[in-house]
């Protein structure tokens, strides 16, 4: 990392058990060595076990957040995670229009670990406005089935890093891939742990603080994939459901 440490804007909702949202992306981000920014689009009651209560913040205050900081710091690359709202995600990507030569990880969460319904249809669709003004798209499985499929893989300018941490068997397979194909791919072997809440956010957030340190998107993906790895296994077994990972050494 450089002397002065790469500016990373999380766009995400929070997580009050600290497991995923803008408390997973702030704890990576740090831990990666770069310096954390947010601007947070929902409140929610959660822990192990679920989300109790989700409140969201207007667009205007989401909005408010992301100029406040993108006028004073700007930023280096920005992560989106949780948008809660249609309204909240147009929002976002009229901002987004404004951005040059950024990386741009756009995780499309949709479900919490626990099962909670965090995007509904109308917000999924307008993610199709997000979505090809980002730099890579971060879906679990049942996530691309949602927005599509191979089909919209396809007909896509972005790439989409296709996560298999839902598949079966012990070997699981991660595939970037483009319109025009299968770019690469990453396997590894299963990691037996309920502890696994904050996955997708914090590979999300991984990739983009490498990025905004430098490495191209390959690299910053292979190295993402490790840190996960690394805090599945250190995970600190907190709670009676899926607990949060934990803080790995770098």
């Amino acid at each position: 990392m450089s002397a002065n440490p790469p500016r990373v804007l999380s766009i995400a909702g929070s997580d009050s058990g600290g497991g995923a949202g803008i408390q997973a992306d702030i704890r990576t981000i740090t831990n990666l060595g770069g310096h954390a920014m947010t601007a947070i689009t929902a409140v929610t009651a959660q822990n192990s076990a679920g989300v109790t209560a989700v409140e969201l913040m207007s667009p205007d205050m989401v909005l408010a957040q992301i100029w406040a900081v993108m006028d004073d710091f700007d930023a280096d690359a920005i992560k989106i995670g949780m948008l809660g709202s249609p309204e909240i995600a147009l929002a976002v990507a009229n901002f987004l229009k404004s951005v040059r030569d950024k990386p741009i990880i756009f995780d499309p969460v949709m479900v919490a670990t626990s099962g909670a319904t965090l995007a509904d249809d109308a917000t999924v669709a307008a993610f199709q406005r997000i979505i090809p003004l980002c730099t890579l798209v971060t879906p679990n499985l049942a996530e691309m089935e949602r927005l599509g499929g191979d089909a919209m893989i396809a007909q896509s300018a972005v790439p989409y890093l296709v996560k298999g941490g839902h598949g079966d068997g012990e070997v699981l397979t991660d595939r970037l891939i483009s319109a025009d194909g299968e770019i690469e791919r990453w396997e590894g072997s299963r990691i037996d742990t309920r502890h696994s809440h904050g996955t997708g956010c914090t590979l999300s957030a991984a990739i983009a603080t490498y990025q905004a340190s430098g490495d191209n998107l390959s690299v910053a993906i292979g190295k993402a994939r490790e840190y996960v790895r690394a805090s599945l296994k250190s995970a600190p077994g907190f709670g009676a459901g899926s607990g949060p990972m934990g803080v790995p050494e770098i």
